[in-house]
């Protein structure tokens, strides 16, 4: 069942179900904020298309300070760090409601967004320690379906629930925060895992990673950033604002996105795994572009609908990809900062593009910010070129490799390829 069958040890094991507990958890509850947020802004707060821009550059400013807020926190392990973003995730949530214009959201809005982004980039470093490197993107994969799993079963829940008017806006965000808690109680046991076996040695977490042979995993970082914010930003909004979707239809839109990832995201895992990040990190981004282009040039819900489940089908593949793609080229110890760095350079263009976005959304149609949208992926292609894990590990990479050899070759026999961890 998603992967479980492949793992090795009791250990890993162990990690997987508390893993598991806390993946559905936050899919559930960023899934509830995610399908009311939009029309609670819109309906409650009065926000408006450029306003839109502003609060999302708002909400990624916690994601351009991550590395800090990680490197503030390096003592910590992996799992009581992913366990206290669980709690201000659940925090952030829980007063969303609190709100009545878009600057009295924005606090809730920064502390949710720091909860969240924190365990953007942790999920991945625990997710990859159940398992050798040969089967990252098949674990990673396996998760991302388990995270629409609880979204999706949120989905049907908020669905019904405002066709039905049972509940307003804002005592949804109370269950969402009170459904993130149950995340930070379980992932706070995970186990200390090497390669899917337990650890006794814990790694030493670096405060702070910035290394030149990682320099194409912060390429795809930043330009991912610019790209994904503009479609985070005024993808629902265009279908609710242009089109008039409700909260219903939205809800019944993402539930068809969450059900495709179920089904298809353990596969593209391990697709990644057989063919490589730079085959499926191009791929992809050819298809952001058939998306976003369309999505812009198209004058019909359904089609808009349909440029919508495109992006969000193929979205998760580029995190899983460039995660793939560092742990090849990265040594153990720097996994984590660096996946922090590479979030923050995500938010770093996150930041900007949103308020550029916005401005311009004053004077053009909504169809110029996602033209802009493809030129990002377009420059995402020509990195994905260069991307070459095997020849491109880091001077202390390769170091770890031989040690790895060096160590285990004499006394068993045998041969250690340092791809398989």
């Amino acid at each position: 069942m998603f992967g479980y069958r492949n793992l090795q040890t009791e250990e890993a094991r162990r990690g997987f179900w508390l893993l598991l507990i806390a993946t559905l958890s936050i899919g559930m509850a960023m899934a509830i904020q995610q399908n009311i947020v939009t029309n609670y802004f819109r309906d409650d707060l009065g926000l408006e298309g450029s306003q839109f821009g502003y609060i999302t550059a708002i909400r990624e400013i916690p994601g351009f300070l991550l590395i800090f807020v990680t490197a503030l926190f390096y003592r910590l392990s992996l799992p009581k760090l992913t366990a206290l973003a669980f709690v201000v995730l659940a925090v952030g949530y829980g007063f969303f409601g609190l709100s009545v214009s878009m600057w009295s959201v924005a606090p809730w809005v920064i502390i949710s967004s720091m909860g969240y982004h924190t365990i953007h980039q942790t999920k991945f470093a625990l997710g990859m320690s159940l398992t050798t490197e040969s089967n990252s993107g098949k674990i990673l994969g396996a998760f991302t379906a388990l995270n629409n799993v609880g979204a999706l079963f949120a989905m049907v829940l908020v669905m019904v629930i405002f066709y039905f008017e049972w509940i307003s806006f804002r005592p949804m965000f109370v269950i969402a925060g009170a459904i993130a808690l149950i995340g930070a109680v379980a992932i706070f046991g995970f186990p200390n895992l090497r390669d899917g076996e337990k650890d006794e040695v814990v790694a030493d977490r670096p405060k702070m990673v910035y290394r030149k042979p990682y320099r194409f995993y912060y390429y795809l970082n930043l330009l991912d950033g610019g790209r994904q914010q503009i479609f985070f930003s005024f993808g629902l909004f265009v279908l609710v604002d242009a089109y008039g979707m409700s909260v219903w239809e939205i809800s019944a839109l993402l539930i068809g996105v969450r059900l495709i990832g179920i089904v298809s995201s353990t596969w593209i895992g391990g697709l990644i795994d057989r063919h490589g990040e730079r085959a499926m990190l191009g791929f992809v981004n050819f298809g952001y572009i058939f998306a976003l282009a369309g999505y812009a040039l198209v004058q019909n819900v359904y089609l808009a609908a349909a440029c919508y489940l495109v992006y969000s089908f193929i979205m998760p593949l580029s995190g899983m990809g460039s995660a793939t793609y560092l742990r090849k080229v990265a040594i153990r110890d720097e996994i984590a900062p660096s996946l922090a760095m590479g979030v923050t350079l995500q938010h770093a263009a996150a930041i900007v593009v949103p308020i550029s976005a916005g401005f311009i959304l004053n004077y053009v149609g909504y169809q110029v910010p996602f033209l802009i949208a493809c030129i990002f992926s377009s420059f995402t292609i020509l990195v994905t070129r260069r991307l070459d894990p095997a020849t491109q590990r880091s001077p202390a990479r390769i170091a770890e490799d031989e040690r790895i050899r060096a160590s285990v070759a004499p006394s068993s026999g045998l041969v250690v390829d340092p791809a398989d961890g």
